[in-house]
């Protein structure tokens, strides 16, 4: 997964955020469109996605609504759009914040900063009943350690990082196996088989890893 993800159609802006951003250590990735950034997107996901609106075709609004469907990851608006219903609309379609352009690249580093402060700043997770800990990779159901595949690890921290949302089939394979896997989706289905079996108190009736028919699983805390 990227680190953040800039969808800025104009090339040379782009390309200078691009650079301010990489020198502070972030892996990036540049889309000059919404389609392209969608694509993007779903292939290697991102922890903060830094967006305009004015885009060519899909335009920011529709950017944010499209990942909202599957994903918590942050979202910064970028764009010369200043007037009150305009952030408003952003904010409401699940932007995290708004900053007007022209921007203060040293403004802009700093939000980008604290998001990821407040979003990362750990590598545990708990939620009472499972913990992860991102930097062992190690699952603790209560105080006792679940063995875990490489596959199955990042597929229950994929579900737990989005607790609560519903996450569809093709999202989930493409994350996890990848656009260009010769795996079948299948094998997702095994998977949260083999989830269930490690996590669930009775596997045939789980109440963390719920199958949403037709559409994908969601975890439950």
């Amino acid at each position: 997964m990227m680190d953040i993800l800039v969808v800025e159609d104009n090339i040379e802006l782009g390309g200078l955020l691009c650079d301010f951003l990489r020198s502070e250590d972030y892996s990036v990735t540049h889309c000059t469109d919404g389609e392209s950034a969608i694509v993007a997107f779903v292939k290697d996901g991102a922890k903060l996605v830094i967006l305009d609106i004015m885009l060519p075709g899909m335009d920011g609004f529709a950017v944010c609504t499209k990942i909202r469907e599957t994903s918590h990851a942050p979202i910064l608006m970028v764009s010369a759009k200043v007037e009150k219903d305009d952030k408003l609309s952003g904010l409401l379609l699940g932007a995290d914040d708004y900053i007007e352009k022209p921007y203060d690249i040293d403004i802009l580093l700093a939000k980008v900063k604290g998001i990821f402060t407040r979003r990362y700043h750990s590598d545990v997770f708990s939620d009472g009943f499972l913990k992860i800990d991102k930097s062992k990779r190690l699952v603790y159901k209560g105080a006792v350690p679940l063995e875990m595949t490489q596959k199955e690890y990042e597929l229950l921290t994929l579900l737990v990082e989005n607790a609560g949302k519903t996450l569809s089939k093709d999202f989930l394979f493409n994350r996890i196996w990848g656009l260009e896997s010769f795996s079948e989706q299948q094998t997702l289905t095994v998977h949260i088989k083999w989830l269930r079996q490690k996590i669930e108190d009775n596997p045939k009736s789980p109440r963390h890893i719920i199958t949403v028919w037709g559409v994908g699983y969601r975890y439950e805390r």
